[in-house]
């Protein structure tokens, strides 16, 4: 990334955001039975594995969790690239009448959180799907909203939002 960036969220606000959202998730299904939560490739599954952990250590039982590629099912892939990085979807459990939670890092447009449900689908039907992302910024095309998230902000349209996660620690910044 080039040109300058501001931090919009240390590690310390990407940590309260995260346990924010998963005590919403818990709070919201009554408890973590039928649940399973779902990261989209690629920042997306970082941010589930650490909803995830803190759901289970709350709700003391497992909750199924899976990682989702959505390369293929994107409206605009043959602009991005002839030849798509394609990683593996790992769902290790019955899709059919889960709750499941999908979570990406940051939302925007809504293509790729349609993507993600259209990839879904393929591995059968959820109870419900919701929807939990770091950051909202706003700018959709399709009307697909978040039903938990850990920062709503407005930037300008020649600005990126990047998500930075390492190890437990991050930051959130923007840069145009």
């Amino acid at each position: 990334m080039s040109g300058k960036q501001r931090v919009i969220m240390s590690s310390v606000d990407i940590d309260l955001a995260i346990r924010r959202i998963a005590l919403q998730v818990l709070e919201k299904n009554h408890d973590a039975k039928g649940l399973a939560i779902v990261g989209i490739y690629t920042c997306g599954v970082d941010v589930a594995r650490r909803i995830h952990r803190i759901i289970e250590k709350h709700a003391a039982q497992p909750v199924p969790f899976g990682s989702l590629d959505i390369n293929l099912y994107r409206d605009d892939w043959s602009l991005i690239s002839q030849n798509p990085v394609v990683k593996t979807t790992d769902l290790p459990f019955e899709v059919d009448n889960t709750n499941l939670i999908l979570v990406d890092d940051v939302i925007f447009t809504g293509r790729t959180i349609r993507a993600a449900m259209d990839a879904i689908m393929d591995y059968g039907r959820p109870e419900t799907i919701q929807l939990a992302a770091l950051v909202d910024r706003g700018g959709r095309e399709l009307p697909i909203q978040p039903d938990f998230v850990g920062m709503t902000t407005i930037i300008q349209a020649n600005e990126r939002i990047k998500v930075l996660l390492a190890g437990d620690d991050g930051e959130v910044v923007v840069a145009s």
